[in-house]
């Protein structure tokens, strides 16, 4: 089902979009802001910049992320994230430089996790059976993929990289010798798990699988120690893991890093602070820091 929206101040419908649209619309701002930070653009620049109504724009955020469009753009505009994350400091301790403030308790995502045998990784998924599917999440359309022993993998499908297709390939390009199932329904289920804070519970841990080489696991495990809301550097996770010399196999490690957003890969940050590289694409990293931050600061929801 797809959906009229109309401009209340022009009175005319704008694009029709379909409930799965709203990453569509955090990415075009995103991108809109990205370019045109430094002049803080109002929120009616940024509506007619995404071709959507100011009214859904504040709507698609509140929902999307718990705060408003101009507290959320502040938090993650190239420059803001910079400093907000240079030489891997806390985000909360930069909360002034985007106009947020006042304690809350912070949420992260409770993983219980087991690494599978160097020898599925070697043997590329000899003898695993792996279900996958497809489902709309809050940074876009969601692949899950998943074992016997819990979640395997989450990418992203993308129409400038192949869509479903090519996601699929990428994914299950890591493991070509395991046995493979569609199951759409299931995958719906893990996506709310996954991106839902309400689910996250100690006491009802996430069960995750890392399947990859000995250092890429070693990587991972240092990844997942990463806090919401804090990032740090391939630099430190290569002093962390015993290997301060081996920042640039890190960085390799990083990037092949298959369960995205639950193995935080998203929080490792360049020497200098930048960004650097994103295997699903930069905006899509700087999303995820915003709703990170997001639910690091509840508080800051209820501000204009």
């Amino acid at each position: 089902m797809t959906l009229q929206f109309t401009d209340p101040a022009a009175g005319t419908p704008l694009e029709a979009l379909a409930p799965q649209d709203d990453y569509e619309i955090v990415r075009r701002t995103l991108e809109f802001t990205s370019e045109r930070y430094r002049r803080q653009p109002t929120l009616a620049e940024t509506a007619r910049a995404v071709r959507v109504g100011e009214a859904h724009l504040e709507a698609v955020f509140r929902r999307w992320a718990g705060l408003s469009p101009k507290a959320f753009l502040q938090a993650v505009t190239i420059d803001h994230a910079r400093r907000l994350l240079g030489q891997g400091l806390p985000l909360l301790d930069a909360a002034h430089e985007v106009g947020l403030s006042g304690p809350s308790r912070l949420h992260d995502l409770f993983v219980r996790f087991e690494a599978m045998s160097p020898g599925a990784h070697k043997e590329r998924g000899a003898g695993l059976e792996i279900t996958y599917g497809f489902a709309d999440g809050p940074f876009g359309r969601t692949l899950v993929l998943w074992t016997d022993r819990g979640l395997a993998g989450i990418g992203f499908s993308d129409s400038e990289h192949g869509g479903d297709e090519g996601a699929l390939r990428d994914m299950l390009g890591r493991w070509p010798a395991a046995r493979s199932r569609r199951d759409d329904t299931e995958a719906r289920l893990w996506v709310a798990r996954v991106f839902e804070p309400a689910a996250w519970r100690a006491e009802a841990p996430l069960r995750i699988v890392l399947i990859g080489t000995n250092f890429e696991v070693r990587v991972w495990e240092r990844l997942l120690a990463v806090p919401l809301g804090e990032a740090t550097t391939y630099g430190r996770l290569a002093a962390e893991i015993g290997s301060p010399k081996a920042a640039r196999a890190v960085g390799a490690a990083v990037g092949r890093n298959p369960i995205s957003f639950v193995v935080p890969c998203h929080r490792a940050m360049g020497s200098t602070g930048a960004l650097t590289g994103y295997h699903w694409g930069l905006t899509r990293k700087r999303a995820m820091l915003g709703w990170e931050f997001a639910l690091a600061r509840p508080a800051a929801a209820t501000r204009p």
